[in-house]
């Protein structure tokens, strides 16, 4: 039987692992100067982006969910269009998740994850969902939120949140 002291020398350990493991894709070729959270996205604005995300979707045809998260990656508004597959709701909450929490499009992820070698560690990094489609909201040069897109292919996903993120910029 393992001792409590064992168990959490066990914790501490993969507490480590996993800050190394951030530290270390943040030296890496996708990391930036990490831009400073802002004022939490307002339902008005998650509406907004969610308003214009939708538009381009169904320009195309697209059935997709449409997460919308705050800074810290708490939900702040959800859409999903007739006939979206159940298992993108919870990606798309993912990307938006992941987008928000290391304040970069989910996008460098599965980039650095392609170039294979010391970058497959990032599949063990908690939170991290490395595919296309969860896209930082900046305003005013702060992150104030995410936008994540799931139901069509990742490329696609990313197409329509960008869109959204325009609903912001006028």
């Amino acid at each position: 039987m393992r001792s409590p002291m064992h168990s959490f020398r066990g914790l501490l350990s993969a507490v480590a692992a996993s800050s190394a493991l951030a530290l270390a894709f943040a030296g890496s070729a996708c990391a930036q100067a990490p831009i400073p959270y802002g004022e939490p996205i307002s339902l008005e604005q998650a509406k907004q982006v969610i308003a214009a995300a939708e538009v381009e979707a169904q320009a195309n045809n697209w059935p997709v969910a449409i997460a919308i998260v705050d800074g810290g990656g708490h939900l702040v508004a959800f859409h999903r269009l007739d006939n979206t597959q159940l298992g993108s709701i919870e990606v798309a909450l993912q990307k938006a998740k992941t987008s928000a929490l290391f304040r970069r499009p989910t996008r460098a992820f599965e980039e650095a994850l392609g170039m294979g070698g010391e970058s497959a560690k990032l599949l063990k990094l908690p939170g991290a969902l490395p595919i296309e489609g969860g896209l930082p909201i900046i305003h005013d040069g702060k992150v104030i939120g995410a936008i994540g897109v799931s139901g069509v292919k990742s490329t696609e996903d990313a197409q329509i949140a960008k869109a959204g993120l325009k609903a912001l910029e006028e």
